[in-house]
C-alpha cells in the first residue's frame, strides 16, 4: 500500500470533516464535528495550509489529517492530530511534520501541545517515544435541557444582567472580563481584542447569547459567553468572575441562566469543556448543577530542541 502526504487545502474540508467525525464514533460513541468548525480551522489567520496542515492518504483514502498554529504566544506550538486505527505510518509521518514545523516556529526553543481524547485512535505509545508527556487533563461536560426542568433562575441580590448583542463597546467589556477573569487559569494566553475576535471565531459569533453581570459597587463583574453554532449542543465557552465577588453564587446563576435560554431555544443538551484542576472549583460547580462526563481530554506535550 501506497502512503502519501500532501498540504490540505479549502476544498478538502468534507473530507476531513468526515474523517474527523469518523474518529469520534470511535472515541466517543457519535459523530460530533461540524463542517463549519472544519472550514474555520482551515480558514484561520494564523494558519499557512501549504506548511501548517497535512493529509496522508493510503492508496488514495484520507486516514490522517494534522494542522499546527501559533497563536498562543512566543515558544508554544498547539496542534491537532487524527488518525484511523491501524495506520501507525501515517500516523507518524504526520508527527514528524508537525514537529519539524513547530521547530521552525519556535527557532527550537519552546513547545508543541496537542489535545487528545484520553483512549484516542492514536496510539499512545508513539507519543511516549517521541518524549511527550501528559500535562493537564480536561472534561467535556453535557446537561439535558427541558423548558419546564430549567426555568429562569433569580439573580444574586443586586445583580443586573444585559446581553452584549450589537454593542461595540460591551463587545470589548466582554473582552476584558474573559482577560480579566481567566488570567491565572492553566494555559491562558493574553489576547488584544481585535487578536481575540480571531481566537474565538467571534466574527460569526451571535453576541445576543453573550451576557454581562454587574454589581453596585463592582460595575461589570462577571460574563457569561455562550454558542449555538454546533449541531450536537448549545456550548457555553465562558463563565468567568471577578475574584472580588466570587462566592455570591454568580457564576452558579450565570450557568442555570445559560440552561434556561437555550431550554427555551428548543435546545436539548448543553454542553462545556473545564480543566480538572482548575482552581476555582468550576467542575465541583459544574457537577452540583447536573453536569456529567461526556468524554475527557489530555493535553500532551513535546519540548522542542533545534536539532529534534
Amino acid at each position: 500500500m501506497t502512503l502519501t502526504v500532501r498540504p490540505a487545502g479549502p476544498g478538502d474540508a468534507s473530507d476531513i470533516c468526515a474523517l474527523l467525525n469518523a474518529v469520534d464514533m470511535l472515541e466517543i460513541g457519535r459523530p460530533e464535528t461540524d463542517l463549519a468548525a472544519v472550514e474555520s480551522d482551515l480558514n484561520a489567520p494564523d494558519v499557512d495550509l501549504a506548511t501548517d496542515s497535512w493529509l496522508a492518504l493510503q492508496d488514495g483514502r484520507l486516514v490522517a489529517y494534522a494542522l499546527v498554529w501559533a497563536d498562543s504566544g512566543p515558544g508554544r506550538v498547539d496542534g491537532d492530530h487524527y488518525v484511523l486505527p491501524g495506520h501507525s505510518e501515517g500516523a507518524v509521518v504526520l508527527l514528524e511534520r508537525m514537529e519539524a514545523r513547530a521547530r521552525e516556529l519556535t527557532a527550537g526553543q519552546g513547545v508543541l501541545r496537542l489535545q487528545l481524547n484520553v483512549k484516542p485512535t492514536l496510539d499512545l505509545s508513539l507519543l511516549a517515544g517521541r518524549g511527550y508527556r501528559t500535562i493537564r487533563r480536561y472534561q467535556v461536560m453535557t446537561r439535558s435541557l427541558a423548558p419546564d426542568a430549567d426555568p429562569a433562575p433569580t439573580p444574586p441580590a443586586g445583580l443586573a444582567l444585559r446581553r452584549c448583542g450589537d454593542d461595540e463597546a460591551d463587545r470589548r467589556r466582554a473582552h476584558a472580563l474573559v482577560e480579566r477573569t481567566f488570567a491565572a487559569h492553566f494555559g491562558h494566553v493574553d489576547r488584544p481584542y481585535e487578536s481575540w475576535l480571531d481566537h474565538i471565531d467571534g466574527r460569526k459569533l451571535d453576541w445576543s447569547m453573550v451576557w454581562i453581570a454587574s454589581l453596585p459597587g463592582h460595575g461589570d463583574a462577571a460574563v457569561l459567553l455562550t454558542r449555538d453554532d454546533r449541531t450536537s449542543m448549545a456550548w457555553i465557552s465562558h463563565i468567568g468572575v471577578t475574584e472580588e465577588v466570587r462566592g455570591r453564587g454568580i457564576g452558579g446563576f450565570l450557568l442555570r441562566h445559560g440552561f434556561a435560554v437555550y431550554a427555551g431555544r428548543g435546545r436539548d443538551t448543553v454542553g462545556l469543556g473545564v480543566d480538572t484542576h482548575n482552581a476555582t472549583g468550576a467542575l465541583a460547580l459544574y457537577e452540583a448543577h447536573g453536569m456529567g462526563l461526556h468524554y475527557a481530554v489530555d493535553s500532551w506535550e513535546l519540548a522542542l530542541h533545534p536539532q529534534g
